[in-house]
């Protein structure tokens, strides 16, 4: 019981990742503030300007890209989604959606200078089976438990000592 809510608790912890994830990070925001004007669907589509893939997002509007791998300042989407101007801001007032917060704004800003990579959904990806990290220091018995031990061990955490019985009902621990 005990190692579940770790390891529930280490999975839900905020990710410490110095790179942007397009897939974790970005086409959750594209998602849910801009693919409704500018996504998949042709017939819905505003300004002929596609985020929803990278050839779209990238190419050539006429002396501007909506996005510039590597160059956010010269990207058009920052000068969108930071502009104050009702007639220039992303998304629009007449979209009903929150502008993007600050924070949000710094991850497209980090995005878009580390090459504004675009990943295929999960869904597109066949499955691989990750390489286990290094074993916990004798007390991994699974898996899972490997990947529990490095997270523990890069926030400098130690697990509990074993416990024989339950703490809750005394019957002892499955496995």
């Amino acid at each position: 019981m005990i190692r579940r809510c770790l390891i529930l608790f280490l999975a839900s912890s905020p990710v410490l990742s110095a790179e942007v994830s397009f897939s974790r990070d970005i086409r959750p925001i594209l998602s849910d503030r801009c693919f409704k004007c500018h996504g998949f669907d042709d017939q819905t589509r505003e300004a002929e300007l596609g985020l929803h893939t990278f050839a779209e997002a990238t190419r050539d509007m006429g002396g501007y890209q909506a996005i510039k791998p590597g160059d956010p300042e010269a990207s058009e989407l920052m000068t969108r989604i930071t502009s104050h101007d009702p007639d220039d801001v992303m998304p629009t007032p007449k979209a009903n959606k929150p502008r993007l917060t600050e924070e949000e704004v710094a991850l497209f800003r980090q995005w878009i200078s580390e090459g504004a990579t675009y990943e295929d959904h999960w869904s597109f990806t066949p499955p691989t089976r990750p390489t286990l990290p290094a074993a916990g220091k004798g007390w991994t018995r699974n898996g899972i438990d490997h990947f529990t031990a490095r997270r523990m061990a890069e926030q400098n955490l130690q697990p509990s000592p074993r416990q024989t019985q339950s703490p809750f009902c005394g019957a002892s621990p499955s496995t």
